[in-house]
C-alpha cells in the first residue's frame, strides 16, 4: 500500500517538473515556436494549392512533392509582393501627403464648425464657458500626431528589419518542409504524445487543419472583400482612386480586429476625408461628402456582417454568435488586440482539443456539438 502511495506521489511530481521543463522551453524558445506555428498555418493556406497542383501531370507523370512544395511557396510570395508592391506605395504617398498638413491649419480651416460645436457643448453643460475649443483640439491632436514619436517608431521599425528578415527566411524555410510533407507537423506534435491519445491527436489534428484552412481563407478574402466594397464604393462618391484604395486598405485590415476594428477603420476613413477636403466649405460641401464616406462604410460593414462574417464563422468555426462575442471579450480582457485577433481560431483548436479528449463531460459535450 506504502508502495502504491509512493509510486503515485513520484508520478506527480515527475509529471510536475515535466510541465515545468516544457514551460521554461516554450519560454525559452519562444520565437521558435511563434514560427512553427505561423508556418503550419501558412501550409493549411497552401494545402488547397498543394492539392491542386497534384491533379496536374506531364506526360502521364505527377509533379513531386519537392516542386508542388517550392512552386505553391513562390505562389504565396508572389502574392504577398504584388498585393504589397501596388498597394503600399499608395499608402506610403497618402501618409506622407498627411503628414505634410499642419494641425494648426486643420483647426483654423474648421475654426467655425468647432466653434459651434462648442457652442453645443456649453449649452449642455459638458465644458466650461472659458475653455477654448480649439486649443484643446489643436493640443490633442499635436499629441496623437507627434512627428518626433512618429520617428522613433520608424526608428525601432528599422532597428528590427534583420530580426523581421530573419523570422520571415524561418518561416518560409520550414513552411517548405510542412508544405512537402503534410505529415511532417502531425508527426511532430505526435512525438509529444502519449501512445494511448495518438488516434485522437490525428483526429483532433485533421480536424483543426480543415476548420483553420476555411478560416484564415475565408478572412483574407473577408479583408479584400471590405477593402473593395470601400473602395468602389468611395471611389464613387467623389474621392480620388488613391486616397479610397488606401481608405480601404486600412478598413479591410483594421476589420481583422472584432467589433472595434471597423469603428477604428471609419474613423480613420472620417479623418483623412476632411484632412482631404480641407479647402472646402464645411456645412454645404465638406459635410455632404463626410455623410456620403459614412454611409458607404456603414453599407460595408452590413454587407460585411450579413454576408463575409456568417460564411466564415458558419464554415469554420460552428458557433453561436452570442459565444464568440464571450470569447472575444474575455480574450481582449486578457491580451488586448492581438488577443482578440487570435480569440477565434485559438477558440476553435481549444474546442477540437476537448471534444477529442474530454467528451465525456456535459459542458464539453455542449459547447462541441456544432462541430
Amino acid at each position: 500500500m506504502k508502495i502504491d502511495k509512493m509510486n503515485t506521489i513520484t508520478k506527480y511530481i515527475l509529471g510536475f517538473v515535466a510541465l515545468l521543463i516544457a514551460i521554461f522551453f516554450s519560454w525559452y524558445f519562444f520565437s521558435v515556436i511563434v514560427y512553427i506555428l505561423v508556418a503550419a498555418v501558412i501550409s493549411f493556406i497552401g494545402k488547397p494549392i498543394i492539392d491542386l497542383l497534384g491533379r496536374i501531370k506531364i506526360r502521364g507523370c505527377c509533379l513531386s512533392k519537392t516542386l508542388k512544395a517550392a512552386i505553391t511557396i513562390v505562389c504565396l510570395w508572389f502574392l504577398f509582393i504584388l498585393v504589397f508592391s501596388t498597394i503600399i506605395p499608395l499608402a506610403v504617398r497618402e501618409f506622407q501627403s498627411l503628414g505634410n498638413i499642419s494641425v494648426t491649419n486643420i483647426v483654423n480651416q474648421l475654426d467655425g464648425p468647432i466653434r459651434d460645436a462648442g457652442r453645443l457643448l456649453e449649452y449642455f453643460g459638458l465644458i466650461d464657458k472659458e475653455e477654448d475649443v480649439s486649443n484643446y483640439i489643436t493640443a490633442e491632436l499635436s499629441d496623437i500626431l507627434n512627428i518626433a514619436s512618429l520617428k522613433t517608431w520608424f526608428g525601432t521599425v528599422a532597428g528590427t528589419l534583420s530580426d523581421i528578415f530573419v523570422a520571415l527566411f524561418s518561416i518560409t524555410f520550414i513552411s517548405f518542409f510542412f508544405l512537402k510533407d503534410s505529415r511532417l507537423f502531425s508527426g511532430m506534435v505526435m512525438a509529444i504524445v502519449p501512445s494511448r491519445y495518438e488516434e485522437q491527436a490525428r483526429n483532433a489534428l485533421d480536424s483543426i487543419q480543415k476548420l483553420l484552412v476555411r478560416y484564415f481563407v475565408g478572412l483574407l478574402l473577408e479583408v479584400f472583400g471590405v477593402m473593395t466594397l470601400n473602395t468602389i464604393g468611395l471611389t464613387i462618391v467623389g474621392l480620388d482612386f488613391s486616397n479610397a484604395l488606401v481608405i480601404g486598405l486600412v478598413a479591410g485590415v483594421l476589420n481583422v480586429i472584432p467589433y472595434i476594428g471597423p469603428l477604428i477603420g471609419v474613423c480613420f476613413g472620417l479623418a483623412v476625408g476632411v484632412v482631404l477636403h480641407l479647402n472646402m466649405e464645411f456645412y454645404h460641401q465638406m459635410l455632404p461628402v463626410l455623410i456620403y464616406m459614412t454611409i458607404v462604410m456603414l453599407l460595408t460593414q452590413l454587407v460585411d456582417n450579413v454576408v463575409f462574417q456568417p460564411f466564415i464563422y458558419g464554415s469554420s468555426v460552428h458557433a453561436h454568435p452570442l459565444e464568440i462575442f464571450l470569447v472575444i471579450l474575455m480574450a481582449g480582457s486578457l491580451a488586448g488586440i492581438p488577443g482578440m485577433i487570435l480569440a477565434i481560431p485559438s477558440y476553435t483548436v481549444l474546442r477540437v482539443i476537448l471534444k477529442e479528449f474530454f467528451n465525456k463531460y456535459k459542458l464539453v459535450k455542449k459547447l462541441t456539438q456544432s462541430l
